[in-house]
């Protein structure tokens, strides 16, 4: 069952697994938010998932830098992993970190070198793609390549008491089954919504009744709705897929990332 955390605002907690949301503008930060960027955390694990412009500050309201088990980058857009360099610097120059684990794609890797010089020893990268699996303490981590214009990966995550799923950046090409790969069903699909109908299949990204079908065709128990794009209303958003969910017989529950995010 999924409830809120009654310790913090923010997280929700799906078993023992607390997710948190850092951040979920699409694009860019609007005015007091941040672009995309979530932690989950266990007993023994703290994965910082996206760090979009804005998730830096954040992130450490839950954890120090440096107790950080890993960083998982989902693709290389700015939008999702422009704080990478920015933390290489902290880790490097001030905290005295190295070989802090990086999961991400080749194309990420090669923005993040580019821009800091070189980003080793204090990043251990990881290279990932759809298929990959790794496993991070009490979590298993499985990858899926999405619909986006560059390499981009859907992250599912098992713990033995809950399972979550983020959909990263994704059109409608996303198979939602390749997340449920045993056939289980997830606790929480936590999915993008960035466009309104009419913009369906313009770009690579979900409207809320694409948002609703993956949360179909994947098992998801609860939606989490995020990279809702500034200007758009992430309540009309939610309220968007809940209709288009009801309309396909479904009763899952729906909550706004919006309304859950963790707050400066």
């Amino acid at each position: 069952m999924l409830t809120p955390d009654a310790t913090t605002s923010d997280a929700v907690l799906v078993g023992d697994l607390r997710f948190h949301v850092l951040g979920c503008d699409g694009t860019y930060a609007g005015p007091g938010g941040a672009c995309s960027g979530y932690l989950v955390t266990t007993d023994d694990v703290r994965i910082w998932i996206d760090a979009g412009p804005g998730t830096l500050s954040r992130v450490q309201h839950h954890v120090a830098l440096a107790d950080l088990s890993a960083v998982v980058i989902s693709h290389e857009h700015p939008d999702h992993s422009g704080e990478l360099p920015v933390l290489r610097n902290a880790l490097r120059f001030l905290l005295g970190v190295e070989g802090m684990p990086v999961l991400t794609t080749p194309g990420t890797r090669r923005l993040v070198e580019a821009l800091t010089g070189g980003a080793e020893p204090t990043f251990a990268w990881d290279m990932i793609g759809g298929g990959a699996e790794r496993q991070i303490g009490s979590l298993r981590l499985r990858f899926t390549t999405t619909d986006h214009p560059v390499d981009t990966v859907a992250i599912r995550i098992d713990h033995p008491t809950g399972s979550v799923a983020y959909s990263a950046d994704t059109g409608a090409g996303l198979d939602g089954r390749l997340l449920d790969p045993d056939g289980t069903g997830l606790d929480l699909l936590v999915v993008e919504a960035s466009m309104g109908v009419h913009e369906e299949d313009v770009v690579q990204h979900l409207s809320a009744r694409q948002a609703a079908q993956l949360a179909i065709d994947s098992g998801a128990r609860s939606v989490l709705v995020t990279h809702v794009v500034p200007g758009a209303d992430p309540e009309v958003r939610r309220q968007e897929v809940e209709d288009a969910l009801v309309a396909a017989g479904s009763s899952i529950p729906v909550w706004s990332a919006a309304t859950r995010q963790t707050r400066s």
